[in-house]
């Protein structure tokens, strides 16, 4: 993450108005801050005499005395020329593209809405880069059945702990019966879940809070995990996916874990990822309805029967 120390003043006036105000998560305003960072830097080297195509020296440039008119001199032109330096140097996909003009544009809405520096909009006409359109991956009913498989015979193939493996059928199922997002499942507190109607509550985008129903599936897969989380030593008490260092288990974590699965099972990991699975479980509500893939029930009362 980038230090704001390396950022001239009105950058961090900026930053500390996404996040108190517009209520940004931790993770929005650390994008923002590493995209417009760079942003300014190319600015400076595109004004100065530094090589606009050579990025390494470009992300070498200190711009932490940077004097706040260096905003009213950027052009719509000098915004294109920095996504083409973007995609010409990096190679980028439209999807980057766009976080990074996002970016831009809440910058320069806020300098000329809010703080009224700005008499023109440098991003007025500013386009999204159009995306490649593409099928959605996701697993189907078999895939996603191979992998609950999978991750709850790893423990009778004395490959991880049992506790790992319950905690891991625990974590696959979740995402696949209620499309949750990785932050969201991350930040499950044992509190927030509702044992007496079956219910979770998640903090989802912009801090929101939002509940959701639990089905028998998933009833299931916490209390079998519950049975063997570590009672001692525990470092983060509220939380209810612990790490192997008995600590909230993290956003790589989750996704190291889940590719660990996938190959086991014998599934592509190209593109199948945390985000994925949410579309997965969308997809399978969608196709089966009010199932809610309670094949799946059946695969988690043989987990059951392998750990008794």
């Amino acid at each position: 993450m980038i230090s704001r120390k390396e950022n001239p003043i009105f950058l961090n006036e900026f930053l500390d108005y996404t996040s108190t105000i517009q209520n940004k998560s931790k993770g929005t305003v650390s994008e923002y801050n590493y995209d417009l960072k760079h942003f300014f830097q190319y600015i400076v080297a595109r004004y100065g005499d530094i090589d606009t195509d050579d990025s390494n020296k470009i992300k070498t440039i200190d711009i932490r005395d940077l004097q706040k008119n260096i905003i009213t001199k950027v052009t719509l032109e000098d915004i294109h020329a920095f996504l083409h330096y973007l995609k010409s140097e990096f190679n980028l996909k439209a999807t980057t593209l766009s976080r990074k003009v996002a970016a831009i544009r809440s910058f320069f809405n806020y300098e000329c809405t809010i703080r009224r520096a700005l008499d023109i909009n440098p991003t007025v006409g500013l386009e999204t880069p159009k995306k490649e359109k593409t099928l959605p991956k996701y697993l189907d009913l078999s895939e996603s059945k191979n992998l609950l498989e999978t991750a709850a015979t790893s423990n009778s193939n004395k490959e991880i702990s049992k506790g790992l493996a319950l905690r891991n059928v625990c974590i696959l199922t979740l995402f696949l019966n209620l499309g949750l997002r990785l932050a969201e499942l991350v930040g499950i507190n044992i509190g927030d879940i509702n044992f007496f109607d079956n219910t979770l509550t998640v903090i989802g985008k912009g801090n929101k809070e939002r509940m959701v129903y639990l089905n028998k599936a998933c009833i299931t897969a916490i209390n079998n995990y519950l049975e063997v989380r570590p009672k001692e030593g525990i470092k983060d008490k509220d939380a209810l996916f612990l790490s192997s260092v008995k600590k909230r288990i993290s956003r790589r974590a989750i996704q190291q874990m889940l590719e660990v699965e996938l190959k086991k099972a014998g599934i592509s990991t190209r593109g199948i990822t945390p985000h994925k699975l949410r579309h997965t479980a969308a997809t399978l509500m969608y196709q089966y309805g009010e199932v809610d893939i309670r094949a799946l029930q059946k695969v988690l009362r043989t987990c059951k029967y392998i750990y008794n």
